[in-house]
């Protein structure tokens, strides 16, 4: 029984999948305690869209803390978040013409989540929230209300309330409107469902199994929530940062309405140290002082790191063109999975550099990351059923080892195949002559 078996809790879950004891990591790259090279296409779940231990970020914390720069701050002010307001305010605010308030709410993406909540309660005085089906937004009470995974909400051990779930985009046939039906029920005095504080949405369910709302539909939810006076939270924390291309996953989507309230966390430090914000529209900035508090709101290492990533990243369009193009690739490649597999997938599905397949079988999604793992590869699955293979490749990947990464998916798929193939064509020619018969 090794170190973590016999001291760690049960609840560790990634290293389960993979078994091993990793050491280093620079770029695209981890190395295990046995010299082993893994490209890493999970990058911290997203938290480390510039890969691991970036130079550019790492020489201005090292300068940092060698100059005895303040490390732990509550929300008292320090010249690195001064630098950080004002680089966040200049680099991403004021070109995009964001009028919004930052608040540091503490280090995690569900504190962040948990104040957006708070907030759009205390700025409207109503209770309830909207989220939807598959979303995921933290492991938190407040966050779990409004997360669909079950396996995820038993682990509260409460009830979780104030909250009520509609359908996500795509959720039915492409006849049914979602967002009819969420105006419907907010509309109908019979519905049974009260006017809401807010509804929360990802415009990419990221955990939920790289489901994609469209710009359409986004535009949609936003004109709706205006007319019904309900405050809008888009959780950026997984698909934020770049992960799309544009630093803002709704960016593009040319929203009437801007979010009322944005989460972000994962990526925003840019070195993986915890690090999280919440947005704000400043009409809804109406907590008193101390009313929403946390020892760890001023951890001035992330601020640094986290200015210094704006800096190198993003003055300017490289590394979303960069992203694009990369995208491009794994569209291409995934699609041809699947055309290639027809029996072992349904579809490839993402956007930017989040992207995934779906397995017609859950369990050969597991499998498929097992045998990338054993092949060098570093891939998570996703999904109410673990039933999708989800890519999460750094933004900053060199197009060579992105291209290796997708051979070494492409050498995991057919080991899977190797060992499930008759099968699964088996059943796909049984399912074939079923449909065929009416």
């Amino acid at each position: 029984m090794n170190t973590f078996q016999r001291l760690e809790s049960e609840v560790r879950s990634y290293c389960r999948a993979w078994p091993t004891v990793f050491t280093k990591g620079s770029g695209a790259t981890l190395v295990d305690e046995q010299g082993a090279e893994y490209l890493d296409f999970f990058a911290g779940a997203g938290a480390l869209n510039y890969g691991h231990n970036p130079l550019p970020l790492r020489e201005k914390l090292l300068d940092y803390i060698t100059s005895e720069g303040v490390t732990h701050s509550l929300d008292t002010a320090t010249t690195a978040k001064e630098e950080f307001l004002l680089t966040f305010e200049e680099v991403v605010l004021a070109p995009r013409g964001l009028d919004y308030k930052v608040m540091f709410p503490g280090p995690t993406g569900t504190n962040a989540v948990e104040s957006a909540l708070k907030l759009a309660r205390k700025a409207t005085g109503r209770e309830s929230v909207i989220s939807f089906t598959n979303a995921f937004h933290g492991m938190t009470l407040g966050s779990l209300a409004v997360t669909g995974n079950s396996m995820k909400r038993a682990g509260a051990g409460v009830p979780l309330t104030n909250a009520v779930t509609m359908p996500y985009a795509g959720s039915f046939d492409d006849d049914v409107d979602t967002l009819e039906q969420l105006d419907y029920f907010l509309t109908d005095a019979g519905s049974g469902v009260d006017q809401p504080a807010a509804v929360v949405v990802e415009t990419i369910q990221a955990e939920g199994g790289v489901n994609v709302a469209s710009a359409m539909w986004m535009r949609r939810l936003g004109e709706l929530c205006h007319r019904h006076g309900i405050l809008l939270i888009v959780d950026d924390i997984q698909v934020g940062c770049g992960r799309t291309g544009p630093f803002f996953s709704f960016e593009e989507m040319d929203l009437d309405h801007q979010p009322d309230i944005v989460c972000l966390s994962k990526s925003l430090s840019g070195y993986g140290l915890p690090f999280a914000v919440v947005l704000l529209d400043p009409r809804f900035d109406v907590f008193k002082p101390g009313e929403h508090n946390g020892t760890f709101r001023g951890f001035n290492l992330a601020f640094v790191t986290a200015a210094a990533a704006l800096r190198r990243w993003w003055t300017n369009d490289s590394l979303t063109k960069d992203v694009a193009r990369r995208a491009d690739t794994v569209t291409a490649r995934l699609t041809a999975l699947v055309e290639d597999h027809p029996a072992m997938f349904e579809e490839a599905r993402g956007r930017g550099l989040i992207q995934g397949v779906e397995c017609s079988e859950p369990e050969l999604a597991s499998a498929i990351s097992a045998a990338a793992f054993e092949v060098g590869l570093i891939v998570e699955t996703a999904g109410p059923r673990d039933e999708v293979v989800k890519l999460l490749p750094p933004l900053t990947i060199r197009d060579d080892q992105l291209e290796q990464g997708l051979d070494l998916l492409n050498e995991a798929v057919e080991r899977v195949f190797d060992t499930e193939g008759d099968r699964l064509l088996s059943t796909s020619e049984t399912a074939s002559e079923a449909v065929a018969a009416g």
